[in-house]
C-alpha cells in the first residue's frame, strides 16, 4: 500500500510510506524555509516529484477548523481520539481513482509515537501528549483503542513558553494570542542557569497563574502580573534564571505526580508533541523509574504529524499501525548552481583533511546524503567543529546569531559515549541529557556540565562516524560540536546557493558536501591553517 500523507499548517510537511516503509518525510521549514512553515505548491511538486507511481491513499492530517492558534477549514479537527474522529473517501488524483483520508491532529501525534517506537503491534502502553495546546495522559489497549485518562495541565507548551515572555521586555504581551513559538527552546537553555529549588512568594504566584486550569492563557493576561519581581525584569537577571530552572520542574512535577498516582507501573510510556524535544524532561520521564521504557520519536513536534496521519491510514486500510523508518529521509541535496572558484578553494575529497581542519578549530558547515526528519541536526545537515573550547561556543552563537546562553550540542561516537558523559545506551537523536564527566569539553558542555548529545556509529551514520573517528585519532576525544546548518529563523540548508551564501555572510571557514571540501578564501583562520599546517593537507588546494 502507497500512502501520500500531509500536514497542511504548522510545521507543514508531506510523509510518503510504501509498504510499512516510510520512503520520505519532506517539512515545508527545510530547504531555508521559515521556521514552522505551512505546506505550499513547491511543497506539493517536490513531494510529486519523489513519487515513484500514484499513491493508493492520499492523507489529510487535522488542525483548527476555527479561531486559535490559525484557521484550516479541514474535515477533521485538532482533537479526536476513535475511529468516529476518522473520515474517508475516494477521488480521482494524478487520473487514478484512489483512497482519501482525514484524521484529527492529537491522533496523528499518537499514532507517530506508536508506529515509530520499538513496540510490537498488540502492545497496550500509556502516551504524553504534551505541546503547545495539548497536556494529557492517554491509555492505549492493545488494539489500539485510544482512551484519555486526563488533562493534567491545559496548553504546558504554551505556558512553559510563556514565562519567557513574561520576563522579555521587547515582547508585547498586550496583543499577542499565543507565545512565540521560539521562546520555549530558549527557556529550556535558561532553566539549567538555575542555582536555587526553593520558589518566593512572587514566582509562587506566577506559577499559579501559569499552571491554572484554563482553556487558553492570552499573553496579555500577563498585565496581572505586573506587579510582582520578574514581569520585564530582563532575560540575564540571574533571580529570573533561577525561577525557570523552579518553573520548569514544577511543570514537569504536575505531570510526574499525575503518573505515579494513576498510571500502573511497569508499562511502555510513549512521549509525543513538542514538549517531547525538553531533553531535561525525557531524562527525568526515563530515570522515573515508572515505565520499562520511554519513547520519543525525532518528530516529537509537528514535524511529524504527517506520518502520524499516514500511519492512521495505514492502520485503517491495512490493519497494520506499525512502520520501518531511517531518520535521514528528508529531501537529498540541491546542487542549483556550481561553487564559486573565486570565492572557495576546493580539495580533493579526503576525510583526513577534514578531521584535521577540525582539529585546528576551522569551523565547517558539513552536508552528507538526505537531510534528517524532524527539527534536530544529526548529522547531515550540520555545522561542525572542535569541542575543547568555549570560545568555540561563543563563536558558533555569533555564526548563528543567536543568544549567548544557548549551548552547543555534541556528537559523539556511541562508544565514547559513557566516558565522556556517562551515557551507556545509544541516543541517536539527541533528545536526553547527560552529564559530561570531563572539563576538556567546554564548547559541548552547558552552564551545569549538562550535554544533549548525539551518539553516532557506523550502522546509525557512516560518514560522520568516520569523521568523528579521524578526529578522535588526531586529538583523543571521539566528539564534535553539531548544531544546526541553517539561517536564523529558518529550517536547515538544503542547496549549493544557500550554503555558499550562508558561508560567506556568516563567516563559517567552509563547508563540506558528501566529501568535497570547499573552503572561504577570505576567511583568517583557514589562511592560518594553510600557513601554520600546510603539511597536514594532502595534495592542497585543487587548480
Amino acid at each position: 500500500m502507497r500512502i501520500l500523507s500531509y500536514n497542511p499548517g504548522h510545521d507543514g510537511a508531506f510523509a510518503y510510506i510504501e509498504d510499512g516503509r516510510l520512503v520520505f518525510s519532506l517539512e515545508a521549514e527545510k530547504g531555508s524555509g521559515y521556521r514552522h512553515s505551512a505546506v505550499t505548491v513547491p511543497d506539493a511538486f517536490d513531494a510529486l516529484g519523489e513519487l515513484a507511481s500514484v499513491p493508493d491513499v492520499l492523507c489529510k492530517g487535522g488542525w483548527w477548523q476555527d479561531g486559535p492558534p490559525q484557521a484550516g477549514g479541514s474535515t477533521v479537527g485538532y482533537h479526536g481520539l476513535e475511529a468516529g474522529k476518522v473520515r474517508a473517501g475516494r477521488k480521482r488524483f494524478l487520473g487514478k481513482e484512489i483512497d482519501i483520508f482525514f484524521s484529527s491532529h492529537e491522533r496523528s501525534h499518537l499514532l507517530c509515537a506508536f508506529g515509530m517506537s520499538s513496540l510490537p503491534k498488540g502492545t497496550p502502553c500509556y502516551a504524553l501528549l504534551w505541546e503547545g495546546n495539548i497536556g494529557a495522559f492517554y491509555d492505549i489497549s492493545a488494539e489500539l483503542h485510544i482512551t484519555k485518562l486526563a488533562t493534567v495541565v491545559p496548553e504546558p507548551g504554551h505556558r512553559y513558553a510563556m514565562l519567557y515572555a513574561i520576563a522579555d521586555p521587547t515582547f508585547d504581551k498586550r496583543n499577542a494570542e499565543y507565545s512565540r513559538l521560539s521562546d520555549a527552546g530558549k527557556l529550556m537553555a535558561l532553566a539549567s542557569f538555575s542555582r536555587r529549588t526553593q520558589a518566593t512568594g512572587d514566582e509562587e504566584l506566577i506559577t499559579d497563574f501559569l499552571l491554572q486550569d484554563r482553556e487558553h492563557l492570552k499573553p496579555r493576561d500577563c498585565e496581572a502580573l505586573k506587579d510582582l519581581i520578574h514581569y520585564n525584569v530582563g532575560l540575564d537577571d540571574q533571580e529570573f534564571r533561577n525561577f525557570a530552572g523552579i518553573f520548569s520542574d514544577r511543570l514537569f512535577d504536575r505531570f510526574h505526580q499525575f503518573a505515579k498516582s494513576n498510571l500502573k507501573r511497569g508499562m511502555p510510556l510513549l512521549i509525543a508533541g513538542g514538549c517531547g524535544l525538553n531533553c531535561d524532561w525525557n531524562s527525568k520521564w526515563r530515570e522515573s523509574g515508572l515505565f520499562s521504557e520511554v519513547f520519543v520519536p525525532p518528530v516529537a513536534n509537528d514535524s511529524g504529524s504527517a506520518i502520524g496521519t499516514a500511519i492512521d491510514a495505514q492502520f485503517h486500510f491495512a490493519g497494520e499501525p506499525k512502520i520501518s523508518w531511517d531518520v535521514y529521509s528528508g529531501l537529498p541535496f540541491a546542487h542549483d548552481e556550481p561553487i564559486d572558484r573565486a570565492e572557495f578553494d576546493k580539495f580533493e575529497s579526503s576525510v583526513t583533511t577534514v578531521a584535521a581542519m577540525l582539529a585546528s578549530d576551522l569551523i565547517l558547515g558539513w552536508v552528507s546524503g538526505r537531510y534528517e526528519i524532524g527539527p534536530r541536526a544529526l548529522g547531515n545537515r550540520s555545522i561542525l567543529a572542535a569541542p575543547f573550547k568555549d570560545s568555540t561556543r561563543e563563536r558558533l552563537n555569533m555564526i548563528k546569531q543567536r543568544e549567548q546562553f544557548r549551548p552547543i550540542a555534541p556528537v559523539c561516537l556511541e562508544d565514547d559515549a559513557e566516558q565522556w558523559f556517562g551515557c551507556k545506551q545509544p541516543s541517536p537523536f539527541m533528545l536526553y541529557t547527560y552529564r559530561a564527566s570531563t572539563t576538556d569539553l567546554a564548547a559541548v558542555t552547558h552552564v551545569n556540565r549538562t550535554a544533549r548529545i548525539q551518539t553516532v556509529s557506523e550502522l546509525t551514520n557512516r560518514p560522520l562516524f568516520e569523521l568523528i573517528t579521524t578526529f578522535k585519532a588526531l586529538t583523543g576525544f571521539g566528539v564534535l560540536c553539531n548544531t544546526s546548518l541553517n539561517f536564523k529563523h529558518k529550517g536547515f540548508i538544503n542547496s549549493a546557493s544557500d550554503l555558499s551564501t550562508y558561508t560567506l555572510q556568516h563567516h563559517l571557514d567552509g563547508f563540506v558536501i558528501d566529501g568535497q571540501i570547499y573552503m572561504r578564501k577570505s576567511s583568517t583562520s583557514y589562511q592560518a591553517y594553510l600557513r601554520d599546517r600546510s603539511e597536514r593537507v594532502r595534495g592542497g588546494p585543487a587548480n
